[in-house]
């Protein structure tokens, strides 16, 4: 049970690192729902994951 929770998780923190319209915006929310899932260090992945979308999607 606790491992389709945390895959879950997982999902749904990086579905929300593409929210937003610049990369702050996108890296706040990702570490924001990182943050959640995984205390401090799913922040700091969350962040580097939303910076990373917006990369991909500013082009």
């Amino acid at each position: 049970m606790r491992i389709p929770l945390l895959a879950l998780s997982a999902v749904a923190a990086l579905g929300l690192a593409a929210c937003g319209h610049n990369v702050e915006q996108r890296a706040s929310t990702g570490a924001i729902a990182g943050a959640v899932v995984a205390g401090p260090i799913g922040a700091a992945a969350g962040g580097a994951a939303g910076a990373a979308v917006s990369k991909g999607v500013d082009k």
